[in-house]
C-alpha cells in the first residue's frame, strides 16, 4: 500500500504498480524500481522514506517531489563543432525537464568527440551549476587532458603481412591525433580480410603522449587450388558421341601476393562439349595509399554449337571503399561485346536467329555486408549483397546476315540489371548449421536475345541440373541447406533449391520453376578440401527421376 501525498497521487497514475507481491524480497525490488523510475523521469528528489510491516502487508511512504528542470545549459569551453557534432542545441536544455540519462549521454557524445580527435583522457563536467528552487543552470566544460598522436602498428603472432600495407588500409598513420573511431574500425576491417585472423581485440598503449596500436595476427592459408569434375547423362549424344559427359571446373586463385593484400584468380570452365567459359580478376587495395582498392575482372564465354555460335567478352573494371561497418561498396564500369561465330547457313536466314551481335557498356553500384563468424565455414551470421548498373546497348548489324533483317529492330537502347544475394546461418543444436539462401538477378531491355541472358543452374546455382543449363533474363532461386558438422571443417549437408526463371527474348516468353535437392559431404583430406554431392532436379523438361541425377566431386587445396 502507498501512502503518498494528494498533490502525487496523478504522477503516480502512469506507472503500474503491483498490488499483489509474492515474498518481501519482490516488494523491496519493486519499490527501488518505482524511486529510480521517478527519478530518471527528473523527479530527483523521490524517496521511499519509510516502509511498515504488518504480517502480508506493507505500507510505504512514498515522496514524489518536484520535477526538476534545465533553466539553461551553456556552452563552457566547447568548440561550436565539437557541441554540434555532438548533438548538443541550447534550445534542447532551456526550460526542459532534467533527465539524467539526458545528461549522461551529452557527456558520453562529448568525450567520443574528444577521444577521437586526440583527447583520449578529456572528462567532461557540469561547471558553475544553481540551483533555484527547481531549476538548474550551469554550463558544461570540457578538460581535454594531454594530446595524443599515434606512434605505429606493432604486429604481434606470425603473420607475414607487411606492416606498410597495413598502415594503409587502416588508415593509422604516425603523428596523426588519436583516435578511438580508428582502432575501432581497425578490428572491422581486418575481419573482411580472408587471408589474415585476428585473433584479439586491438590493444593501445599510451606512453610520452603517443599511442601505440598492438595488433595479434595470424595469416590464413587463404591461397586457392581447385579442380572440380562433373559427370552428368549426355541426354541427346550424337554421332560419335558417349552417354555420359565430363564436366570440368578449374580455379587458381593467390591471395595477399608477398604480403602486400593483392590478389589474382583465374578460373576455366567447361560446361558441356561445346561450352568453355574463362574468368580472371585482379585486386590492388590501398590504391595511391588510400583505403581504396582497384579491380579487374575479365571474362569469356564461348558457345561453338554447329548453329548459332557465340562468343561473349566481358571486361570489368571497379574501385571498392572497405567502410568501417563490414561492408564494401563498389563503382564500376562494365565492357559486354557478344559476336556470333561465323557460319555459311546465315546467309538463307528469314528471321534474326536468337543469338546477336551487340555492344554495351554500362555503369553500377554495387554493396556487400557481412557479419559471418568465418569466411570459409560460416556457422553463424548474414551476408547481404545487391548491385545494380544501367547503360546503353547497341546491336551491330552482321555482314552475314540480310540486312533487311534489322528494319524494324531498335539498335541502341538503355538496358538496366539489379541483383541480389542474402543469406542467413542459424545454428542448430550441436554441430548443426541451417543455411538459409535468397539470389536473384533481372535484366531490362526492350530487345534481348539468348546471348545476352543470364546462364545459371549446376553446383554453384541451381543443383541437379546440368552447369549453365538455363538461359534466363530474370530469377530468383532460394535455398534450404542443413549442416551437420563432424569437425571443424567436415560436414554432411542435405538441400534443396527452389528456383523461379522467367525468359523474355525477341522470339519468346516462357517461365519456369525448377526444383533440386540432394546431399552431399565434405571433409578434408592430405590433398585439400574434398567435396561430393549428388542431386536430382525437376523443372518443366525434365522429371525427378534417379536416372537423371548429377554427380559431382572435387578437391579445393588451399594453401
Amino acid at each position: 500500500m502507498l501512502n503518498t501525498e494528494t498533490a502525487d497521487q496523478p504522477v503516480l497514475r502512469r506507472y503500474r504498480i503491483k498490488n499483489s507481491l509474492p515474498d518481501s524480497l519482490t516488494v523491496l525490488r519493486e519499490v527501488r524500481e518505482l524511486v529510480l523510475a521517478l527519478q530518471g523521469e527528473s523527479y530527483l528528489t523521490a524517496s521511499a522514506d519509510e516502509l511498515r510491516w504488518h504480517r502480508d502487508t506493507v505500507q510505504v511512504k512514498l515522496y514524489v517531489g518536484e520535477k526538476f528542470r534545465w533553466a539553461r545549459l551553456r556552452n563552457g569551453n566547447l568548440g561550436d563543432g565539437l557541441l554540434t557534432r555532438a548533438g548538443y542545441r541550447e534550445k534542447l536544455y532551456r526550460n526542459q525537464p532534467f533527465q539524467p540519462q539526458d545528461w549522461s549521454r551529452l557527456q558520453e557524445r562529448v568525450l567520443r568527440e574528444a577521444e577521437n580527435q586526440g583527447y583520449p583522457f578529456a572528462t567532461v563536467r557540469l561547471d558553475s551549476a544553481q540551483l533555484h528552487e527547481a531549476d538548474i543552470e550551469g554550463r558544461v566544460l570540457l578538460e581535454r587532458g594531454p594530446v595524443i598522436v599515434f606512434d605505429s602498428l606493432q604486429i604481434i603472432g606470425s603473420s607475414t603481412i607487411r606492416k606498410r600495407f597495413l598502415t594503409k588500409y587502416l588508415q593509422i598513420y604516425p603523428e596523426q591525433p588519436f583516435s578511438q573511431q580508428r582502432v575501432e574500425e581497425a578490428a572491422r576491417r581486418l575481419r573482411q580480410l580472408p587471408y589474415l585472423q585476428l585473433k584479439a581485440e586491438p590493444e593501445v598503449r599510451f606512453a610520452r603522449g603517443r599511442a601505440r596500436v598492438y595488433l595479434l595476427l595470424e595469416d590464413r592459408t587463404a591461397n586457392q587450388f581447385d579442380a572440380i569434375v562433373g559427370i552428368l547423362p549426355n541426354p541427346t549424344p550424337g554421332l560419335g558421341q558417349k552417354r555420359v559427359q565430363l564436366t570440368g571446373d578449374v580455379t587458381i586463385a593467390l591471395r595477399n601476393i608477398k604480403g602486400g593484400g593483392k590478389g589474382l584468380g583465374l578460373q576455366w570452365r567447361k560446361t558441356d562439349v561445346n561450352s568453355q567459359q574463362l574468368d580472371a580478376q585482379y585486386a590492388h587495395p590501398t590504391f595511391f595509399g588510400t583505403p581504396l582498392e582497384l579491380g579487374g575482372t575479365f571474362n569469356l564465354y564461348r558457345q561453338s554449337t554447329p548453329q548459332n555460335g557465340f562468343q561473349t567478352l566481358r571486361p570489368r573494371l571497379q574501385i571498392t571503399y572497405p567502410t568501417a561497418r563490414s561492408g564494401r561498396i563498389s563503382f564500376f564500369t562494365e565492357w559486354r561485346s557478344s559476336r556470333l561465330l561465323g557460319d555459311a547457313s546465315y546467309a538463307s536466314l528469314t528471321v534474326l536467329p536468337e543469338n546477336i551481335d551487340s555492344r554495351f557498356t554500362s555503369y553500377g553500384l554495387d554493396y556487400t555486408w557481412t557479419s559471418l563468424d568465418d569466411s570459409y565455414f560460416p556457422r553463424s551470421g548474414v551476408l547481404a549483397s545487391g548491385q545494380a548498373s544501367v547503360g546503353s546497348k547497341i546491336i551491330s548489324k552482321n555482314t552475314e546476315l540480310n540486312e533487311t533483317l534489322y528494319d524494324s529492330l531498335p539498335l541502341r537502347s538503355t538496358q538496366v540489371s539489379a541483383g541480389t544475394r542474402l543469406e542467413r546461418y542459424t545454428r542448430i543444436g550441436r554441430g548443426g548449421v541451417l543455411l538459409t539462401r535468397l539470389r536473384g538477378e533481372a535484366l531490362f531491355n526492350q530487345r534481348l536475345f539468348l546471348n545476352d541472358l543470364f546462364r545459371i543452374g549446376g553446383l554453384s546455382t541451381l543443383r541437379g541440373f546440368n552447369e549453365l543449363n538455363f538461359y534466363t533474363s530474370q530469377y530468383a532461386v532460394g535455398t534450404a541447406e542443413y549442416r551437420q558438422f563432424t569437425s571443424a571443417d567436415a560436414y554432411l549437408f542435405a538441400f534443396i533449391d527452389q528456383g523461379y526463371l522467367r525468359r523474355d527474348i525477341e522470339t519468346e516468353t516462357s517461365t519456369n520453376a525448377p526444383t533440386g535437392l540432394g546431399v552431399g559431404l565434405s571433409f578434408r583430406t592430405g590433398a585439400g578440401q574434398f567435396q561430393f554431392v549428388y542431386a536430382l532436379g525437376r523443372d518443366n523438361q525434365q522429371k525427378l527421376a534417379l536416372n537423371s541425377g548429377k554427380i559431382h566431386f572435387g578437391i579445393t587445396s588451399r594453401f
